[in-house]
């Protein structure tokens, strides 16, 4: 066999793709172990066998045919982790319909875009979240909203028809609940509609849906200052999933533990339907990342595996009474999300008794895993590289001006094709046609050298995207927003390092003639339009930018400036894989 001079790699398919959608898939699981443990959700102290959690989601989806939902509606979740956000997942994916992920972070102006631009007839909600009241934020949607007799439509989301409120929970175990109030129902009184549908009606409706039929939107920000729409199919999430399992080597006696949001391609993919695509066993440690419920579901629950950004390891690792507790049930799972220290892939390795942690790369276009280490390569394999080719999928490195692939040693752009490649960004044509080309590949952005053995190294951004502790973000989407201040004349917004979340977001403002600026009263603004995590920890007010003489704005000038007036240096020379 000739060595592979280019920077090509695709990924030996050893066994068939799953030609199933999700329920369908999940239905097979099930019948093959009805009594095996399929949820446990630790601080909702819900457990559910495969078959009590099929039955769930089937009540659920006869309630959704009841509403009148259709084969392609958008059904939306705007909710923090639990056990019942999975049986959405699954109850929209028997009707035909498409789940929209909401953040929980979001406020009011980025909901009501995502609402709007997809159309959403359904929306699955909690009563709150930490410091956001949703109910709030959805009352200032429609003013009408808890009023007697009052319709959920509004001319604001004239789509949205019906609204469905979950228990919610705080991570020390308080639970919100609510009680149906005017149109709106709690999930009691919406699953009491499931008797009007037979289960004729409902096995009519699946046998319908195909594989390739989208089945979720996940919205990611753009550089336009809006965010897309990824839309993925059941053949995307299904085969996806199953791959970060063989990654990991998963089985069903796999216990995994998952801190990551599901509203995420990592929590609900590569983690939640990893582990159902093998009849494993998924544990909800609570509705959001905090290190003492992880600790306590990891030991209570002897978990197995466990996924998670750098930030949520090293917060692990950190805590004052992580010694406290016995980790050594586990054996596997896999960080991704952001660039991941290779002293902190050892330190997981060792400290948290993970000896096959891998690292998992990709995006939500493609499912969203493009590369994985295994747990067969080594230990600085895993810890110097995103890994190879996934199965069934090429991968190539290109000069991001020629568009030819580089050879092996070279950087170059990121591109990928295959099974787990979007159907497109949901009503955006043009935004596809320039991520996707005629020949099917997706240009991913993200620059990398492949090395001999196809193993990739990812060395920057083509764009200056900032992947802050998992989430990602675009520059343009806050400067947009910041342009809105009545002070401000010029915003320029850009990464810095971060030894706890891989970076930092910073601003550098000029401000218009005359005008003075305070902090506090900018940062107590920003958190009336923007998501905490896009909020800028570091401002500064300058009287210019850098340039070149062609007059482009010089951002990685900006970030070295910052790097050195702030003392980032040793944030700086972190290695990652």
């Amino acid at each position: 066999m000739f060595p592979q001079p280019f920077s090509y790699d695709y990924g030996i398919c050893a066994e068939k793709l799953l030609g199933y959608t999700l329920s369908s898939h999940l239905d097979l699981t099930s019948s093959l172990n009805p009594s095996h443990p399929c949820v446990v959700s630790v601080l909702e102290e819900a457990n559910l066998t495969y078959s009590e959690f099929v039955a769930y989601t089937r009540k659920l989806a006869r309630a959704l045919l009841a509403r009148g939902i259709e084969r392609g509606d958008r059904v939306a979740i705007w909710s923090t982790n639990n056990w019942r956000w999975l049986a959405v997942l699954y109850a929209v994916s028997r009707v035909g319909a498409i789940l929209v992920n909401v953040n929980p972070a979001y406020r009011v102006p980025e909901l009501e875009y995502v609402l709007n631009q997809s159309g959403v007839k359904l929306l699955f909600t909690i009563p709150r979240n930490r410091s956001s009241n949703y109910l709030e934020m959805l009352e200032e949607l429609n003013p009408r909203l808890f009023a007697q007799g009052s319709a959920v439509k509004s001319s604001r989301v004239p789509s949205l028809q019906d609204l469905v409120v979950l228990p919610g929970s705080d991570a020390d175990g308080q639970i919100h609940e609510f009680k149906a109030r005017g149109d709106l129902f709690s999930i009691e009184t919406f699953l009491a509609l499931e008797s009007t549908i037979a289960d004729t009606e409902l096995s009519e409706r699946e046998k319908v849906v195909q594989f390739d039929d989208p089945v979720n939107i996940q919205y990611t920000s753009g550089t336009t200052g809006f965010p897309k729409g990824v839309t993925l199919s059941h053949h995307n999430l299904l085969n996806n999933g199953l791959f970060a399992a063989r990654a990991m080597a998963l089985s069903p006696e796999t216990r995994f533990c998952i801190p990551m949001p599901f509203y995420h391609c990592g929590g609900m993919v590569s983690s939640a339907l990893a582990t159902f695509s093998i009849g494993g066993t998924v544990i909800i440690p609570g509705p959001y990342f905090e290190e003492m419920t992880v600790m306590k579901a990891v030991s209570g629950e002897r978990a197995t595996h466990i996924s998670g950004v750098p930030t949520m390891f090293i917060g692990q690792l950190e805590h004052p009474q992580f010694k406290e507790f016995d980790y050594t049930s586990l054996r596997g799972g896999f960080m991704a999300g952001a660039p991941c220290p290779v002293q902190l892939m050892r330190r997981v390795a060792s400290e948290m008794h993970v000896p096959e942690v891998v690292i998992l790369y990709g995006l939500t276009e493609v499912s969203p895993l493009m590369t994985a280490t295994t747990i067969h390569d080594s230990m600085e394999t895993r810890a110097t590289t995103v890994g190879r080719a996934i199965a069934g999928v090429e991968v190539k490195v290109i000069d991001p001006e020629t568009g030819r692939v580089v050879p092996r040693g070279e950087q170059g752009e990121i591109c990928c094709r295959g099974h787990g490649i979007m159907l497109g960004y949901y009503k955006n044509e043009e935004a596809t046609n320039e991520c996707i080309d005629v020949s099917g590949w997706l240009h991913s952005g993200d620059l990398g050298v492949m090395n001999s053995e196809g193993y990739l190294h990812i060395t920057g951004r083509k764009k200056d995207m900032i992947i802050r502790g998992g989430e990602n973000i675009y520059p343009r989407e806050i400067e947009e927003v910041l342009h809105h201040h009545p002070q401000i004349s010029q915003a320029q917004v850009f990464g810095v390092p971060d030894e706890k979340l891989g970076e930092e977001v910073c601003v550098w403002l000029m401000l218009r003639a005359g005008e003075s600026l305070n902090t506090k009263e900018l940062n107590d603004w920003m958190k009336e339009r923007l998501a905490h995590f896009k909020i800028p920890r570091n401002i500064k007010v300058v009287s210019e930018f850098p340039m070149t003489v062609t007059g482009k704005i010089q951002k990685f000038a900006m970030r070295e400036a910052m790097v050195k007036e702030l003392g980032l240096d040793r944030a700086a020379a972190i290695e990652t894989a």
